[in-house]
């Protein structure tokens, strides 16, 4: 008994790894799961063909899916939305037709001539507002009495 090492001694040749500890960093914003309309049609097809208690349930905890969000994928399959689902932006509207030179040259010059009249409305709007800034020193006297 001199020679064998307690049950509880460190060292010897039983070496047990620790499993490195779970990562707490938590994301800064975290993104929304989306889903196929393959993956959707595929789940629904799963479900409908579950026949024993509880099965539904089981595939929902597996998944990680809400009830809430099979019953929206059944009411689009049901309006035949679910197939046509496609995801990313919109597609661009292209032109019917590309701008000629003329209608180029006639927009930049009702643009200038808007320009110029912003300017001229802009200065009477200035004026307009001098006048208003005197007429109010000048209606009041120094001693408060109009």
């Amino acid at each position: 008994m001199s020679g064998e090492k307690p049950s509880n001694a460190v060292g010897g040749d039983d070496v047990v790894a620790l499993p490195s500890p779970p990562d707490l960093e938590v994301t800064a914003r975290p993104r929304r799961r989306s889903f196929t309309a393959a993956y959707k049609a595929a789940l629904l097809a799963e479900l409908d063909g579950c026949q024993h208690s509880g099965e539904i349930g089981a595939v929902l905890r597996r998944e990680g899916i809400y009830s809430s969000s099979v019953a929206k994928w059944r009411q689009q399959r049901r309006d035949g939305v679910l197939a046509a689902i496609k995801r990313g932006p919109p597609a661009r509207m292209a032109s019917a037709k590309p701008a000629t030179d003329d209608e180029t040259r006639a927009l930049r010059r009702e643009n200038a001539k808007l320009r110029r009249e912003l300017e001229v409305a802009q200065l009477a709007i200035d004026i307009q507002k001098k006048v208003a800034a005197l007429m109010e020193i000048g209606l009041t006297g120094s001693d408060g009495e109009p």
